[in-house]
């Protein structure tokens, strides 16, 4: 295990060999960073919080088995699931940059709730953080359409009374989970998309862009890796290190948390598939598919092929289990995501947070990019596969 404590972005003392050989030795291999506390108290039940809960997930949900990552969680944060990043062949610069990232956006959901905040709130503000960062798919870094250019999805869900609001094929918001938290609460609709969206989303004062804000280096090289590879050039060019990175980071961002009061919230956004078809939606903005919240059951975003986790309800079906098949959350996240989707033909994952902390992130995909916050405030951000093994 390598614990590297900090305050805000900053080491806060030197690693010391032995420390760390120690805890290699006891835990696997997991990346905590304390950070303060949070708002709101303990779960119920008997189960060990903050440092005892990042033990557990060290220990991680072993293949062909479904039991929870951690217990005491309030908010927790996914990046994509797809191709693994390996240990090996990654850089430390590379590592610490999504690292910072997924917790960047931890405590961006952990401001609003320390400071007495919805979960709504908390995950909005969770996910625009990872809108913002050009390493994740969503927002600022989203992936080109087959005609080179950019069209954006996402979807929040309140868990209280189902309340959703949702975008799709959006090319001018800067923040389109905001643009769809703006639906839920300010329309009488639940979904918007294309032009009526940008439109809707402008009207309301939230921020517009051009399209060549979305434009970075990166995913403009992986649309060309894909083309290559799309008619036949299997070459080292087509297998470029954008066209790998575009794989790692397959299609979404998420943010799953609950409040002081237990309310429950969800929150999905994503730029799709590289090279996708102009016009393409898949099950990010779909309330069910890529996000669903409800009390007494489960928050959840979701990450993967997104037709499959259309034809398979992902999220809602997480949700019927618990309420009628008498599920615990991390049995019913592992049914759908490990026992259900691959038979449809695609692979991917799942956040899924329960109203007592209870948090889940099985996927059938090589690795999944999550990280989670726990009542003592420690973050736990997990990007390698030695961290996250799939399920199987």
């Amino acid at each position: 295990m390598r614990t590297r404590p900090r305050t805000g972005k900053l080491l806060s003392r030197p690693w010391t060999l032995p420390v760390l050989a120690a805890a290699a030795v006891a835990a696997g291999l997991l990346t905590t960073v304390p950070y303060g506390t949070t708002g709101g108290g303990r779960g119920d039940g008997d189960a060990p919080a903050g440092p005892a809960a990042g033990r557990l997930a060290a220990a991680g949900a072993p293949q062909g088995k479904a039991r929870p990552d951690a217990r005491h969680v309030v908010l927790a944060v996914h990046g994509g699931a797809g191709t693994a990043l390996q240990r090996d062949e990654t850089s430390p610069e590379r590592e610490k940059a999504y690292r910072d990232g997924l917790a960047d956006a931890v405590r961006a959901g952990k401001k609003v709730l320390d400071r007495g905040g919805d979960s709504v709130s908390a995950v909005e503000a969770a996910v625009r953080s990872l809108e913002d960062n050009p390493l994740f798919n969503a927002g600022k870094g989203a992936v080109f359409t087959a005609d080179a250019g950019h069209e954006l999805d996402a979807s929040i869900m309140r868990g209280s009374d189902l309340a959703a609001g949702a975008v799709a094929g959006v090319r001018h918001v800067r923040n389109p989970i905001s643009a769809a938290r703006l639906v839920m609460e300010k329309s009488p609709h639940v979904l918007l998309a294309g032009e009526g969206a940008d439109d809707f989303a402008a009207r309301n004062g939230l921020a517009t862009v051009t399209q060549d804000y979305y434009w970075t280096q990166a995913r403009w090289d992986a649309l060309m890796a894909a083309k290559k590879k799309a008619g036949g050039d299997r070459s080292a060019a087509a297998r470029s290190s954008a066209a790998l990175a575009d794989e790692q980071a397959k299609g979404t961002v998420g943010a799953v948390a609950r409040d002081g009061k237990r309310n429950l919230a969800a929150a999905t956004s994503t730029g799709g598939l590289t090279n996708k078809m102009s016009g393409r939606i898949g099950d990010s903005p779909v309330v069910g598919a890529g996000t669903y919240a409800k009390n007494g059951t489960v928050a959840a975003s979701a990450t993967g092929d997104g037709e499959i986790f259309l034809r398979g309800a992902a999220t809602a079906t997480i949700s019927h289990l618990m309420e009628f098949g008498g599920k615990d959350v991390a049995a019913a996240a592992y049914e759908v995501l490990v026992k259900r989707l691959p038979k449809l033909g695609g692979d991917g994952g799942v956040i899924a947070l329960d109203g007592r902390g209870t948090f889940d992130a099985p996927h059938s995909s090589e690795g999944m990019l999550h990280a989670y916050l726990t009542e003592d405030g420690t973050i736990v951000t997990k990007i390698f596969p030695d961290e996250t093994p799939p399920n199987t």
